[in-house]
């Protein structure tokens, strides 16, 4: 179905009440088109733009804003393009360049290397025609992708279509081409298209104070040099480009990455939301000067677009969000001249692109009290219960409170040998240490007891301190055929 031709805009405008006279601005220098800071999460800051506008800030404020976003045309000439469907959806596209890093930060945070042109962080985000809710689904950079016939931006030469890598499209068409292989694969029509670099991620970071994640396992990285121990962490804007830049923190690699690039994600909306940053006029001005340090987009992606957006999106919180990412049906997926893809699940993803063309939800609402991150889920993890007091009923009752939080008991809670414990033990194989820290955190105050040779299972002797059983979810509580989760699933809770 062809797309209606786009409402041009007025020059005048409405009319408006006097104004006093704006300040003069150095000329600004041209913006560069092709080379832009590489990192995996500039995506990030341009959703902020659309929270940011959620304070309810004036007409004036948000055009003078329009007004520094540099303008690109990535629809131009496009023709044939899918049906457009319910609610909005927004492409989010990092690109790859480094001339706006200085020096000491490329050493600091490893910023070294050549840039390839390319994208290196893709997103589509759905925003519901009822501004209640926003799916953000990932596109991996190294997916299979075949182009449309195009023009090649720099030789000028016309290509048939032909097989590549989903982030090697900008390199070769620029956003025109990255939109309209989106758009191809995915039979997704884009409304928006958002791109953003480094360093107004950086800044933005800094500016809101940091963003709190949270880390069942150490997560250490040579090629970043991310280093973090388990637990909470507020991460300022170096460490955080460290987080989300990360790919050789274990073997899943990019997969493994845009995981974290989703926590963060959802991490950052909670905090622009939940802190009181957006109600306050200077450190409004301060983020989105950040914000906006280089986001190109689309014509149509003005002043009127963000206020309308931000004025829905008032109360909109983590638990407002789903992530999850283009389902993968053959890894290691080798092309002639392209090298080793991904390629998608057609079943499953043609499902997932169903439900943002039909603007339905990708998950199911479920309700989750507050819940400590651990790094195994409890539905891996087998239990046998023991009583260690002559309490009539402890084993049973620890039993019974293990598995109704998800942990695979045995159901046959027996006496233990010992009978007089002074607190709750967790006896466990060394090889399944991860497992035990895991049961020892839904088991305050019990002490943690190696025993090798004893298995898979764990043991757990009820001591005379025990009282309940607290709630605890693996770090990616992935749900559904599509593995999403909910912002308020991936942030740190309590």
């Amino acid at each position: 179905m062809p797309t209606p031709p786009r409402s041009p805009r007025s020059t005048a405008g409405p009319q408006r009440r006097p104004q006093p006279p704006a300040p003069r601005r150095a000329p600004r220098r041209p913006v560069r088109p092709a080379r832009r800071p590489r990192w995996a999460m500039r995506a990030v800051t341009t959703l902020s733009v659309v929270v940011l506008a959620s304070a309810g800030i004036g007409h004036a404020v948000m055009t003078s804003l329009d007004a520094d976003i540099a303008r690109v045309d990535p629809f131009k000439d496009m023709k044939n393009r899918p049906r457009a469907g319910h609610g909005m959806n927004v492409l989010l596209v990092g690109t790859d360049g480094r001339e706006k890093i200085s020096a000491e930060d490329r050493r600091t945070y490893r910023l070294g290397g050549a840039p390839c042109h390319c994208t290196d962080t893709m997103m589509i985000v759905h925003i519901s025609a009822d501004r209640e809710r926003a799916s953000v689904v990932s596109l991996p950079r190294d997916s299979y992708a075949v182009t449309p016939e195009h023009v090649d931006r720099t030789s000028g030469k016309r290509h048939h279509g032909h097989p590549l890598k989903l982030n090697a499209a900008y390199a070769e068409g620029g956003p025109q081409l990255t939109v309209r292989t989106v758009e191809n694969m995915t039979k997704v029509k884009i409304d928006h298209y958002l791109e953003v670099d480094f360093t107004s991620f950086m800044k933005t970071v800094d500016v809101v104070g940091g963003v709190q994640i949270c880390t069942a396992d150490p997560l250490k990285d040579s090629y970043t040099g991310l280093n973090l121990p388990a637990g909470r962490h507020t991460l300022a804007g170096g460490q955080a480009l460290q987080y989300v830049r990360a790919r050789h923190v274990d073997g899943a690699s990019d997969l493994s990455r845009m995981k974290r690039q989703q926590r963060f994600l959802a991490a950052l909306v909670e905090r622009l939301t939940s802190s009181g940053i957006l109600l306050n006029p200077m450190k409004f001005r301060d983020v989105t000067r950040a914000v906006l340090g280089s986001v190109r987009a689309d014509e149509g992606f003005g002043t009127d677009e963000m206020l309308d957006l931000g004025r829905a999106m008032r109360n909109f919180s983590p638990s407002s969000s789903e992530f999850t990412t283009v389902p993968i049906g053959r890894m290691g997926y080798a092309v002639k001249g392209v090298g080793s893809t991904l390629k998608w699940d057609p079943v499953k993803a043609e499902r997932l692109f169903h439900a943002l063309r039909k603007d339905q939800p990708l998950s199911v609402h479920r309700s989750r009290g507050a819940a400590r991150i651990v790094s195994v889920a409890p539905q891996q993890i087998r239990v046998q219960v023991e009583n260690g007091t002559r309490t009539p009923g402890l084993g049973r009752r620890m039993d019974a409170a293990l598995a109704s939080t998800g942990f695979r008991t045995t159901h046959t809670p027996v006496n233990s040998a010992t009978r007089d414990v002074k607190r709750t033990v967790v006896a466990y194989d060394p090889r399944w240490d991860r497992s035990a820290k895991s049961l020892a955190t839904a088991l305050p105050g019990s002490e943690l007891r190696a025993v090798k040779g004893l298995g898979a299972t764990l043991k757990v002797i009820a001591g005379p301190d025990f009282e309940r059983v607290h709630k605890v979810r693996a770090e990616d509580p992935g749900q559904g055929e599509f593995g999403v989760v909910r912002g308020d699933e991936v942030s740190c809770g309590s």
